[in-house]
């Protein structure tokens, strides 16, 4: 029988979440007869190794097992002997603590996960850490384990698929063609990004999506309805998904007939609520908080195995259970059989085939140097005076018009950020979930996400993790807050994701300091492996644009000013990409020696640039030196550090920011901001705060006083 749907559902004629008039799904010979052991030998191994690391959460795996059988066992598109197999389904375990659920499955259906690193579990350099980590673990999609995003980065798989599918199937050859599954729990949906993430998929029509909710009312507190009393089911009809409600989660076949329903739907996601019990088959543990995050202790190990029939010792599997479980046939008669789909394909679409191929390689077109060299040229020659949020909008039109892959974005802010361009349409759907098209045939590739900073950023996560396009998404600096923690599991996880960040800085003015970044710049320079961008003009814009979008093992970030700067001429662009080079030196301004330095980024590069002038006039010379990005800076070798930052030679640094990051170049003096900002008109705000030609001339003569 098909699950129910709750009450509350099938009351209402026609509205969205119903399923009807399918036909019932009956388990096929697949479907193997063993799935209460097969889910049995997720529970032991995810009780042994959380045992013996003395660490982790079993109660999850073990109340999830016959869901994973369900989809692992029955529906999942996927080849062990091949993880990164372009039309395999993506599997994301949003709750990721239970992570001992995806290292079972991984390890017993043939994925390169032997015996021994299930042993190894949450130990040092293992590929069972105690989150799954993209990169570290054969067959694991994406990092989970900060709750939301999981989920999160499944709505940008899913995205990219819808995308991909649009782009490149031919009438005949469907070469893009899969599923997103996700598994999440309690967690993923108190926390706000969920509803942020799933509100998106639901508008647009994302189809392809299959959510499995454990549904089993524990959380780290205890039950959690005194303070999760939310209407799940409800919720996700208003978003406009397909809702299967109150399916037995410890039953598989009851929860592969809910994914065989799920699959047919025509124009919405589908969530599928599984009752579960946390820490199922534990006498004394099950459907308690002491399931969930520690290990169940010698003594109900050995009365749960004795539950459950469980009669082998740990980490042993019998033979016939591997054997239901194994996927590497299947899996590679799956992928064998793509590959004849896919040579047709090429025979009759070659250059199509070709371009698929790159961009899920992620690998940049031949022509991209010639493009990036041309763009920055063109920067340099024209020498316009603009805010470099329209230098970033300048350099996006080259490189959009060059890359079919970038797909850009913004949250609610497009006229602001200008992350839109006459080669990124807007993407849309239609009434029946397809994507709308130009009249080119060209599919839309600026997102608006609305109002949803966070939600955006782990969105662009998944279509990075996906393969095939090229994301990046625009907002206000100072909402970059919102979008943290996905910017740093985008670095975690070293992925190509480039975030516009405009108004950066007191310069908005009549805003004021709730809209004026003050700590930002520093903070996102203190994220490892994020590459932070603050651009003083065109040229260093569309430099930072291309050093982004080389970097394909490392997010960015560009920091872009909203009041225009003046293009600063430059006698050499090579070394802009370098992070810091020497853009003025005392020569310039009529002085033989170098008596100090001034470090500067973005706007206040032009304040050094005056101060220099004015310091000429008291006969003292000071290089000037633009450091768009310091991250990039830190990682030069020494002798070219030292050449920009000469040893000897008092330093000072100018940003509109705080001042603690630069103390670490050996600076004598920051002009810089550690308060909160002001409302009031730009040239005010300057002013008040000192960031005017003559406050920066003095505070470097100060400094060169104080070292004589």
């Amino acid at each position: 029988m098909l699950p129910r749907l709750s009450p509350t559902l099938e009351s209402a004629s026609r509205q969205p979440g119903k399923i009807s008039g399918l036909p019932e799904y009956t388990p096929g010979a697949a479907h193997m007869a063993n799935t209460k052991q097969m889910a049995n030998a997720i529970r032991a191994l995810a009780m042994d190794a959380v045992q013996q690391a003395n660490s982790g959460h079993p109660g999850a795996p073990m109340g999830m097992a016959d869901m994973a059988v369900a989809l692992w066992g029955e529906h999942l598109q996927h080849n062990p002997g091949n993880p990164h197999w372009a039309n395999r389904d993506r599997f994301v375990l949003s709750n990721g603590h239970g992570s001992m659920l995806i290292y079972s499955v991984l390890h017993l259906t043939g994925y390169k996960l032997p015996i021994d690193e299930l042993k190894k579990f949450r130990t040092l350099h293992s590929k069972t850490a105690g989150h799954p980590e993209v990169g570290v673990t054969p067959g694991v999609e994406t990092t989970t384990g900060p709750l939301g995003q999981g989920i999160t980065n499944a709505v940008g798989m899913a995205l990219a698929e819808k995308l991909l599918a649009a782009e490149f199937n031919q009438a005949g050859h469907t070469i893009v063609d899969h599923h997103t599954y996700a598994f999440m729990g309690d967690g993923c949906l108190m926390e706000g990004i969920s509803h942020e993430a799933c509100a998106l998929a639901g508008a647009w029509k994302l189809n392809k999506l299959i959510a499995l909710y454990d549904d089993n009312g524990i959380s780290i507190d205890g039950q959690v309805t005194p303070w999760f009393i939310d209407n799940t089911p409800q919720r996700f009809a208003a978003y406009g998904w397909s809702v299967i409600d109150a399916v037995d989660g410890n039953n598989a076949a009851a929860v592969s007939a809910a994914i065989a329903t799920a699959k047919r739907s025509a124009d919405k996601p589908t969530l599928i609520v599984c009752k579960t019990a946390i820490g199922k088959g534990s006498p004394n543990r099950a459907g308690t908080s002491k399931a969930h995050g520690e290990p169940l202790g010698a003594e109900e190990i050995k009365l749960t195995r004795e539950a459950l029939g469980w009669n082998f010792p740990p980490f042993k599997i019998p033979k016939e259970v591997y054997a239901d479980w194994d996927a590497k046939a299947a899996g590679k008669a799956r992928e064998a059989e793509w590959n004849k789909v896919f040579a047709s394909y090429k025979a009759a679409f070659p250059v199509q085939a070709k371009e698929f191929v790159r961009r899920m390689k992620g690998e940049l077109p031949k022509n991209f140097h010639q493009v990036a060299f041309d763009a920055v040229v063109a920067a340099h020659t024209k020498g316009e005076t603009v805010a470099s949020r329209k230098a970033s909008q300048l350099a996006l039109e080259a490189f959009t018009a060059a890359l079919p892959e970038m797909l850009g974005g913004s949250a609610d802010l497009t006229g602001s950020n200008l992350t839109n361009t006459k080669s990124t349409p807007a993407f849309r759907v239609d009434l029946a979930g397809d994507v709308v098209k130009t009249e080119e045939g060209k599919i839309g590739r600026h997102i608006n996400f609305g109002v949803r900073e966070f939600g955006m950023a782990a969105i662009m996560n998944g279509v990075a993790l996906h393969g095939g396009y090229i994301p990046y998404g625009g907002t206000f600096l100072t909402f970059s807050d919102y979008s943290r923690n996905a910017i740093r599991m985008a670095a975690l996880m070293k992925k190509r994701i480039i975030h516009v960040f405009t108004h950066d800085s007191i310069g908005l003015g009549e805003d004021g300091p709730t809209h004026q970044s003050i700590e930002h710049a520093a903070s996102l320079r203190l994220i490892p492996g994020l590459d932070v961008w603050r651009p003083a003009d065109t040229a260093e814009t569309t430099v930072a644009w291309a050093v982004a979008l080389q970097n394909a093992h490392r997010p960015s970030a560009l920091l872009l000013s909203r009041q225009n700067l003046a293009y600063s001429p430059k006698s050499d662009l090579g070394d802009i990409s370098r992070g810091a080079y020497v853009l003025s030196e005392p020569e310039h301004v009529g002085i033989k020696k170098t008596h100090g330095v001034i470090i500067a980024t973005g706007s206040e590069v032009q304040l050094a640039l005056a101060a220099q002038k004015l310091l000429a006039q008291r006969k003292i010379g000071v290089r000037v030196v633009s450091m768009p990005s310091t991250n990039v800076f830190d990682r030069q070798d020494s002798d070219y550090k030292q050449s920009v930052l000469p040893a000897g030679i008092p330093r000072v640094a100018v940003e509109m920011g705080s001042s603690d990051g630069w103390w670490k170049y050996g600076c004598s003096a920051v002009v810089g901001i550690d308060t909160y900002g002001e409302s009031a008109p730009a040239p005010v705000l300057f002013e008040h705060f000192g960031f005017t030609p003559q406050n920066v001339a003095d505070t470097v003569h100060a400094a060169l006083l104080r070292k004589a």
